[in-house]
């Protein structure tokens, strides 16, 4: 089992910038391939980023290349997102997944992951 906790997330302006971190318990960190997905009201669980266990292999969704950066710190059983240039509709409850070692070293796909988080919420203001 791993318990995935994620936090950072808050009310910001479009433009602005935020942190959110998923701090993961459990089992080893460093054997998950780890994700970030978003929930809009009303819409589908979406795709935003994923890490390879190393952090040398990431993937974005086409909307927020290069304004959103995945990282991870093994040693801290943590992966970040770096959010900036934030727009309205990055507006969602943003949820981290973690992923057992697997011959594919990351995913786009949420079925594909084991363990989640609650959840954290990112309001961005226009």
């Amino acid at each position: 089992q791993v318990q995935l906790v994620e936090s950072g997330g808050g009310l910001v302006q479009t433009g602005g910038s935020l942190r959110l971190s998923c701090a993961a318990s459990g089992r080893t960190f460093s054997s998950f391939a780890m994700g970030w997905f978003r929930q809009a009201p009303g819409k589908e669980r979406e795709f935003v980023a994923a890490i390879n266990w190393s952090g040398g292999i990431t993937d974005y969704a086409n909307s927020v290349k290069v304004r959103f950066t995945i990282s991870r710190d093994n040693a801290k059983n943590t992966v970040y997102l770096q959010m900036s240039s934030l727009k309205p509709q990055d507006t969602a409850l943003y949820y981290c997944a973690a992923r057992c070692e697997s011959t594919v070293p990351i995913s786009t796909r949420a079925n594909e992951y084991d363990f989640w988080g609650q959840g954290t919420q990112v309001t961005v203001s226009s």
